[in-house]
């Protein structure tokens, strides 16, 4: 069956080999995530001069470090004598300046080169030019976003532009006060599975009634197939005999930050592409960041952000954390699920799309311009 011959209620979706070919990921990683804005790390655990992390971009790995002056950088993770490796550690804390482990080429917090063997024998090198090289670095609901393009795209127009238009206006994320709340919990999950087949699940819920019985349980309108990312500004409601958003329905904590009455008891999921997705409820934030290292893997990271007297309470988590995980449970065995089927014959020219997942079509189009322009 070919495109034209599929029933006016179907889409085709991308073929099999978008899925596995080591060909096609290694473009999507330099003009998807190498291009665009990437979230990284929670601003706050980078807490004082010299404490770093380490995150994969792309084929690169970004080095994001608080500077002496209190803001934060971010540097491909690499010396500039031979390309060793910088940091191999994930994350760490430096005295004064990172020192390579090879031939010793130590950079200050700045990222200029600040010694070397011999370097006052070589007065003609430019320790500005021979520095690490800088990543482009913004800072929005309290993470720290990287961007290695040259020239990067506006970020109010692509990543704050992606959660207007989800919720119909930027107030409607600002109620939330993500960048004044505390991680709870993380969880990171090593998913066999093509990013692509994570996004996609994440935006559709024709899924939901199948394989998630708590998440519909505390969402009933979820039953119905209809994610809520489906209608611009919609959040899905909680259940009338719902009391919080937990995995049996118990009330969780105190409204967040000026969340008004009309954002109460309902549940809203943004994606921002290329890797993260954000839910919102009442009482805490999830927010998940993806890292592809492979055609067949994918690595996501949530954290459950809360208020910082909740955690600081040592108030129990485990209700609200237990729901949603248990949902990337299920969605990341389906996902590993799918994954070995993309590369049958029978997927060979894809699969369908019904008309609740006309917003995966939409995703898909933006993925082939991405790899091929407009």
């Amino acid at each position: 069956m070919t495109t034209t011959d599929l029933p006016v209620s179907l889409i085709r979706t991308l073929p099999g080999r978008y899925y596995t070919d080591p060909g096609i990921f290694a473009a999507e990683q330099a003009r998807i995530f190498e291009s665009l804005w990437c979230c990284a790390v929670r601003s706050a655990e980078l807490a004082g001069p010299g404490d770093f992390r380490t995150v994969q971009v792309g084929a690169e790995s970004v080095l994001i470090s608080r500077a002496r002056d209190g803001g934060l950088r971010a540097f491909l993770n690499i010396c500039r004598h031979r390309g060793a490796r910088l940091c191999t550690a994930e994350s760490g804390s430096v005295k004064r300046a990172f020192r390579c482990p090879y031939h010793a080429w130590t950079y200050g917090l700045d990222g200029r080169l600040i010694a070397a063997p011999n370097l006052t024998s070589m007065p003609d090198i430019d320790r500005v030019e021979y520095g690490l090289r800088p990543v482009h670095l913004r800072e929005w609901l309290g993470y720290a976003w990287v961007n290695l393009a040259d020239e990067p795209p506006s970020f109010d127009d692509t990543v704050i532009a992606a959660a207007t238009e989800r919720l119909g206006s930027a107030e409607a994320i600002g109620n939330y006060r993500v960048e004044e709340l505390t991680v709870g919990r993380r969880i990171s999950y090593d998913v066999r599975a093509n990013w692509k087949l994570v996004v996609e699940n994440f935006m559709e819920c024709y899924h939901c009634a199948t394989i998630h019985p708590e998440l519909t349980e505390v969402l009933p309108e979820f039953a119905d197939g209809y994610a809520a990312q489906y209608y611009v500004g919609h959040g899905a409601e909680f259940g009338e005999r719902i009391d919080g958003f937990t995995v049996d329905g118990s009330a969780g904590f105190e409204k967040l930050g000026s969340v008004p009455a009309d954002q109460d008891r309902r549940y809203y999921a943004i994606t921002v592409k290329p890797q993260v997705f954000i839910n919102l409820v009442p009482d805490h934030v999830i927010l998940h960041r993806m890292y592809p290292l492979a055609a067949d893997r994918t690595v996501v990271e949530c954290d459950w952000l809360y208020a910082r007297n909740v955690v600081a309470d040592g108030r129990d988590l485990s209700h609200s954390v237990e729901l949603f995980h248990r949902v990337n449970l299920q969605d990341f065995a389906a996902c590993e699920r799918c994954q070995p089927a993309m590369s049958s014959r029978a997927y060979r020219d894809g699969g369908v799309l019904v008309p609740s997942e006309r917003h995966i079509g939409a995703f898909h189009d933006w993925v082939r311009t991405m790899l091929d322009g407009p």
